[in-house]
């Protein structure tokens, strides 16, 4: 990311401030982050286990500047996860949050500072990785997979420019973190305002609590990202009447949000003198493939919008032929220089080069309106067949959210059986959620079940994990 550069030029700048309240400025990034490498020696595989603070970013930053290969993992990671993957890649060291260091007592630890500390493992420091591979993410859909999505530099370093490009960034930014650091759309905007300049704000409490929104006002906070779900929250906070005048604009990404709920938030923000811009990506396009300008926010809403700053968009046909007529559905293809590497299984696989050579068959269905900006309709593979007609999950979900307003839910199912999941046990409202679906279909009542879960399984980027309620199934 030319890193070093960065932290030159910006040195006398405030780099990050934490809930916590530590602050580092660029030059004392610099110098950390060599003294930390010092330590580490060379280039080699490390496992960050992240959080919201500034030591944890002080790890990431090091990391990147020296060329040493970090695997991002949430510090809530499941214990037994953890040890998998551990296992699986044998990093040499572990970079981590101090109080976790007690369930690692067999290693050596070898540094800390800003409540983060440095363990070295018994495993080899030598390891054969493709001189191009930055960084390990894993996919935003994985739970219980070793599977990781390989970033080689120059895909960081593209998609941060172009992100800072489209969103016009300068050094007078102050985001707040919403997002885990680890998942890709929470480290883009890290990526991003780190290269003007910018002061970050890193805070882990969730949106819900009195002590982020006290945070965001102490410290008047400029920005902030969100999938569809925090949108969908903050709507329930009431968040259209609060005073925020430091906030210049808000940005969506993570899933398509409804196009109810877009043009909302696009009314507040022209309303408002505040900017929304909708964003599409992928962690196998390091973060960002399509924004959408916040001047045709309103206009265009429900649009993904325009490929990112050169970067390219299509859309192909079943045959693979480019589909260049307005409003036919197809599968989104994107191209640029942020496309990863591919994906890594295990150790031997960070020795791979590059698989992808910059194009990404995204896996969603698509259609181009008459100017040229992009509609999601769905997942490739989120589709049922119902009495022989072919039923979108994603938009029976957007129609379900739409009419009962208060109630969360997620779509899934075999052909024949589609399963509404809520978060309320009221029968009445179960039978009215059936009968609202066989009226918009035209299908039999009978094809919907709608079953009650305490909550709906997310992870921590707050995607609906669909996988996780195939045991409810009949």
């Amino acid at each position: 990311m030319m890193i070093e550069n960065v932290l030159k030029q910006y040195k006398d700048n405030i780099a990050l401030s934490d809930a916590k309240g530590t602050s580092l400025t660029y030059e004392t990034l610099d110098q950390k982050s060599a003294e930390l490498f010092d330590t580490i020696g060379g280039r080699t595989l490390v496992f960050s286990f992240c959080r919201n603070e500034a030591g944890s970013v002080l790890g990431y930053v090091t990391f990147l500047r020296y060329h040493i290969v970090p695997v991002l993992l949430n510090a809530e990671i499941e214990t037994e996860l953890r040890q998998q993957l551990i296992g699986i890649y044998e990093p040499a060291f572990l970079y981590l949050p101090k109080e976790m260091a007690e369930a690692f007592s067999d290693y050596e630890k070898v540094w800390e500072s800003y409540g983060y500390c440095l363990l070295r493992t018994s495993y080899a420091m030598e390891k054969t990785m493709y001189q191009e591979l930055g960084l390990l993410l894993t996919t935003s859909g994985s739970t219980g997979s070793p599977k990781l999505v390989r970033q080689s530099y120059r895909n960081i370093l593209s998609n941060a420019e172009s992100i800072a490009e489209y969103l016009e960034l300068t050094v007078d930014e102050k985001p707040i973190s919403t997002l885990p650091m680890n998942y890709t759309y929470g480290l883009s905007i890290i990526n991003s305002h780190l290269l003007v300049g910018a002061e970050i704000l890193l805070t882990d409490e969730p949106m819900t609590s009195r002590h982020f929104w006290e945070f965001f006002r102490e410290n008047n906070a400029t920005s902030f990202g969100g999938v569809p779900f925090t949108y969908e929250m903050l709507k329930r906070l009431r968040f259209f009447l609060m005073e925020l005048p430091s906030l210049r604009y808000m940005t969506q990404a993570g899933g398509k949000l409804s196009p109810e709920l877009h043009r909302e938030f696009a009314e507040y923000a022209k309303n408002t003198g505040k900017k929304f811009i909708v964003m599409y990506g992928q962690t196998e396009a390091t973060a960002r493939m399509a924004y959408l300008p916040s001047e045709r926010s309103l206009e265009k809403y429900g649009s993904m919008g325009i490929a990112i700053p050169h970067g390219r968009l299509w859309l192909k046909d079943v045959d693979g032929n480019q589909i260049k007529d307005a409003d036919i559905v197809g599968e989104l293809v994107y191209e640029g220089e942020n496309v990863t590497l591919g994906y890594a299984e295990c150790l031997a696989d960070l020795a791979k080069e590059d698989e992808r050579h910059g194009v990404l068959q995204t896996g969603d269905m698509a259609k181009m309106d008459a100017d040229g900006y992009f509609y999601i309709v769905g997942r490739k593979k989120r589709f049922l067949k119902i009495y022989g007609n072919r039923v979108n999950l994603d938009e029976v979900e957007r129609m379900i959210k739409h009419e009962f307003e208060q109630i969360e839910c997620a779509c899934a199912g075999v052909d024949d059986r589609l399963y509404v999941f809520v978060t309320t046990d009221q029968e009445e409202i179960h039978t009215q959620i059936r009968q609202f679906l066989a009226g918009k279909t035209g299908l039999n009542a009978k094809a919907y079940a709608v079953k009650y879960v305490m909550e709906i399984p997310k992870n921590d980027a707050g995607k609906t994990l669909y996988r996780k309620l195939e045991k409810y199934y009949d």
